[in-house]
């Protein structure tokens, strides 16, 4: 019976029966060593009924085995892993030694593997999933189970994971969480009651003074209660303390914490058992959790054995099964363990070192070793660094770095020990804790500085520690570090030389530093490549935006633009940067052809780590090319991965383009959570262009509402800042001249005009020519105003390629505008029909109703607002949220929904409920009718 958690209960219970009725859900449950988890655990077990139960606990001396956690968790369920589409079947099989590693692939694929074969073993009737101990499962186990969590939705699984409370124990962002408090008083002294009536009857001497022989005496139990604080655990185990120990008993209440003070009434068990029976339980406290031959393997080599285990199971301090050992609780096991003299303790670690024989244990024989060793040795260190390279291997970047690292404290060797710390830092990098792959990278550099140089090893380290500095916002160290790594390496490599200094023009892109600028760019200009060198087409592109940041000469042409970017899109290291250089020279059509292919390539390879950059950047291209829904299908799906996958300057990028397409559709609401969100986690500066577009969210906002002073001094402010080279000051000069025509102060247009004008001479492309003309027709005095007008309209019928509808139905309103005050309505509405018509297309509300007030204001008959499209036909797929478009456009192309989960990182059952909902909001039935729809819809 479990006392004072009906609340608790009732949560686990509904969390239960919604996995039974087909829906999933997580609950972290979090609290202090027995506060009692595990407890909740059992009684989440006991009412799975029909449902199959999954379970494990984290083990604190496997917490550095990539995937140890999880394999216990899912070993069950492997029967179903042929089930799993190729790639993620192939990267659980590599994470649990099953099958070969694929180099190192992806490690978020383990996670959407997870997702899946928990999918297929619910479809038996459902799954309850339960982890213990959470906060000591290796950090690859704990990635991949919380990035199956926060995906899960139609499949009909429970996940509830305990874990010790304080974030640091076990970080799980985006799962909902429940904090265990104390038992109220009530609960307490109704748990403290039972307790001694099941506990105590053979333990007369606890009842000594009593005042009628029943219970415990006063003294003791008031001071057990408020020493417990409602911890269930300390009120079973401090009253036999305090009757046993005179010592705990004189020590005043509150001296220790009430962890410690268990650790001691635990441990005062201990010591009054045999002196085998002690050596036995330090064994399984290090051995912690192996299986029980390798236990009475190591145990033989002590001396002691099973026969020394009867009074520490008769004290339940251990349980005994066929399989394993186990201590009653982990702070039993911390008692026994951290009470033990040193020598004990090494002498513990190589037992069981020995004992691991079989091939499948190398890794736990390794950390055994480790943990037996005091001093230098190279041949504990060459197996642990074995042991770092397999983990590398199956995608447990966290734990090979903490195995290097210990191989190169280990290493007696300088040489070998810089080696493993460099090998240390690149899987930090990879796991993204770039402070401590900045810390090992600067130690392996130190290491290696008096030896002969491995050029390529140094240059290595450089891009670890740039681009670490990089991600944490350090823009200006990370710039440093580029500069002096490509000064270091370039007699040797000038190939590398380049791409460190291409590398520095983009961080210094970011910083809005003229100096920092200039800089690379004369530095990139005297890197001499060979004529087929893959990097070649790109040094002057590169220079020449350097200096386009700092005004200081005129972008490439168009032609040297696009040879240089068709050129580097063979190095999949360049996309991101070669589809920036794209939008700076108003390629947005090229820019969308690179990022759709880096997002093809990151799906097909399951590079999950990748995608959510290059989501994000196909959906800000397709933003800018007037495919408006489509943008914000990617935009989400890159927020989801970017936080499943920790990419805080992905989130904050990509909310800022999500506010600005808001701020398109009138949505302020939501423009504003949006960039409220972006700028207060921009504090202290970093990397991402997030804050620039918040801006320009808020002030088209404000354009489009009619706040247009606000709008104006936002765009000055973003015009004139360190962001002022940034896409959204650079486009945002239209809302400028437009905003200051409004307002009646024409001077305030002529430095944004002269900047317009400035892009357009070399980036020649037919929509900026019409953005400039709809500017200089918005100055113009009346007679020379239309010239300008239709000029613009022109370009954008004859010699817009790529397609900026948008643009061009602004172009259109302001003509429209200008021909009705004019007077000439019937020409005005030729041009405000057809604005019209594609602001309902695009969705953009502030501007359709602009444009329909403009149209009445001719005298016209304006429709009623409908979601329509220009043709007239209903737009079917309107009332779809971004997913299910998602997945009701892939399910048309014929693709089944093991293949849509796949390529959306969700399971086939969360897919199939998607298109569940849809199909009523389309009015079908069958995948038949779908793609008939899906497709005369994209016809239309």
């Amino acid at each position: 019976m479990l006392y004072g958690r009906a609340s608790e209960l009732a949560q686990l219970e509904e969390l239960i029966a919604t996995a039974r009725a087909g829906r999933s859900g997580v609950l972290v449950l979090r609290g202090d060593p027995g506060i009692g988890k595990s407890a909740l655990l059992d009684h989440a077990a006991a009412s799975a009924g029909d449902l199959r139960v999954l379970r494990t606990s984290g083990i604190e001396s496997e917490s550095e085995l990539p995937y140890a956690g999880l394999h216990l968790l899912l070993r069950p369920a492997l029967d179903r892993l042929d089930a799993l589409a190729e790639p993620q079947r192939n990267a659980l099989a590599a994470a649990f030694g099953l099958g070969p590693a694929q180099g190192g692939g992806d490690r978020f694929l383990v996670g959407l593997a997870v997702l899946s074969l928990l999918s297929e073993v619910s479809e038996d009737g459902g799954v309850v999933c339960l982890v213990d101990d959470a906060q000591w499962l290796d950090q690859a186990s704990a990635e991949a189970l919380l990035f199956a969590a926060r995906r899960l939705d139609a499949e009909g699984v429970a996940l509830v994971i305990a874990a010790r409370d304080g974030a640091a124990m076990f970080a799980a962002p985006g799962v909902p969480e429940l904090a265990l408090a104390g038992l109220s008083p009530e609960a307490a002294d109704a748990l403290l009651d039972a307790q001694f009536d099941a506990q105590f009857d053979a333990h007369l001497d606890a009842r000594a003074g009593a005042a009628d022989g029943q219970g415990l005496a006063p003294g003791v139990r008031s001071r057990v209660l408020r020493e417990a604080a409602g911890n269930p655990l300390a009120l079973a185990e401090l009253p036999a303390a305090l009757a046993r120990e005179p010592a705990a008993a004189a020590t005043p209440a509150g001296t220790l914490p009430l962890t410690d003070r268990l650790q001691v009434a635990f441990h005062g068990q201990v010591r009054r058992l045999p002196a085998g029976t002690q050596a036995l339980l330090l064994l399984v406290a290090a051995a912690d959790g192996a299986d029980l031959d390798v236990v009475l393997r190591a145990a033989s080599r002590l001396g002691t054995g099973l026969d020394h285990a009867g009074e520490a199971e008769s004290a339940g301090l251990i349980r005994i099964d066929e399989r394993a050992v186990r201590f009653r609780h982990p702070l039993v096991r911390a008692a026994v363990y951290q009470s033990a003299p040193l020598s004990e303790r090494l002498g513990a670690h190589r037992a069981l070192a020995d004992a691991f024989v079989e091939a499948a244990d190398r890794d736990r024989r390794a950390w055994h070793l480790a943990m037996a060793s005091t001093g230098h040795d190279e041949q504990v260190a060459a197996e642990l660094e074995a042991s770092a390279a397999r983990a590398a291997e199956r995608g447990g970047h966290a734990d090979a770095a903490t195995a290097f690292e210990r191989a190169a404290r280990l290493s007696p060797d300088a040489s070998a020990r810089a080696r493993r710390l460099r090998q240390a830092a690149e899987a930090a990098y990879q796991t993204g804790d770039f402070p401590r792959a900045i810390t090992l990278a600067e130690r392996a550099g130190a290491g290696s500085a008096d030896r002969s140089p491995d050029h390529e090893a140094a240059a290595w380290l450089v891009l670890i520690r740039a681009n670490a500095h990089f991600w944490t916002g350090a823009l200006r160290q990370a710039h440093q570090v580029l500069l002096e790594g490509a000064e270091a390496v370039h007699r040797h490599d000038p190939g590398e030389a380049a791409w460190m200094l291409m590398q520095a023009v983009h961080v210094a892109w970011f910083t809005g530093d003229p100096t920092l600028s200039e800089t690379a760019a004369a530095r990139l200009d005297a890197v001499r490549l060979p004529a087929d060198h893959l990097l070649r087409p790109l040094l002057p592109l590169m220079t020449m935006h350097a200096r386009l940041a700092n005004d200081r000469e005129a972008g490439p042409s168009p032609e040297m633009t696009e040879a240089a970017l068709r050129a580097g899109q063979a190095d999949p290291r360049a996309a991101v940067m070669l589809g920036g250089a794209a939008w700076i020279a108003g390629r947005d059509d090229l820019a969308h052809d690179i990022f759709a292919g880096f997002v093809d390539e990151a799906r097909a390879q399951g590079r999950i780590g990748w995608l959510a950059a290059g989501l994000g950047s196909l959906g800000e291209s397709q933003l800018f090319l007037g495919r408006h829904r489509d943008a914000t299908t990617n935009l989400e799906e890159a927020l989801r991965v970017g936080a499943d996958t920790g990419q805080a300057h992905v989130v904050s990028h990509f909310r800022g383009v999500l506010a600005y397409l808001a701020a398109l559709d009138g949505d302020e609401a939501r423009c504003r959570e949006l960039t409220n969100a972006v700028l207060v986690e921009s504090v202290g500066g970093g990397s991402s262009p997030g804050p620039s577009w918040a801006h320009w969210a808020l002030s088209a906002s404000d354009l489009a509402a009619g706040r247009t002073e606000e709008a104006l001094t936002r765009l000055e402010a973003l015009s004139r800042g360190p962001a002022r080279h940034q896409i959204p000051a650079i486009r945002g000069t239209v809302d400028q001249v437009e905003a200051a025509v409004r307002l009646g102060q024409p001077e305030r247009a002529a430095e944004p005009l002269a900047r317009l004008e400035e892009w357009a001479s070399w980036a020649r492309q037919g929509w900026i020519d019409a953005a400039v003309c709809r500017c200089r027709a918005l100055l113009a005095p009346d007679a020379e105003a239309e010239r300008h007008f239709v000029r613009a309209v022109e370009l954008h019928e004859l010699h817009d390629t790529a397609g900026h509808p948008f643009d061009e139905a602004r172009t259109r309103l302001l003509y429209g505008e200008w021909l009705r005050r004019a007077r000439r309505r019937v020409d005005a509405r030729a041009q405000l029909g057809t604005a019209l018509e594609s602001f309902e297309r695009l969705n953009a509300e502030p501007w359709e109703q602009r444009a329909r007030a403009e149209l009445r204001a001719t005298g016209a008959s304006v429709p009623t607002a409908t979601s329509g499209a220009s043709s007239g036909v209903p737009d079917v797929l309107a009332g779809l949220t971004p997913q299910e478009l998602q997945i009701v456009r892939m399910a048309a192309e014929g693709l089944s929904n093991r293949d849509i989960g796949t390529r959306l990182f969700l399971s086939p059952r969360t897919v199939g409920y998607h298109l569940y909902k849809a199909y009523p909001k389309l009015g079908i039935s069958s995948r038949t009718q779908l793609a008939a729809l899906v497709l005369g819809e994209s016809a239309s």
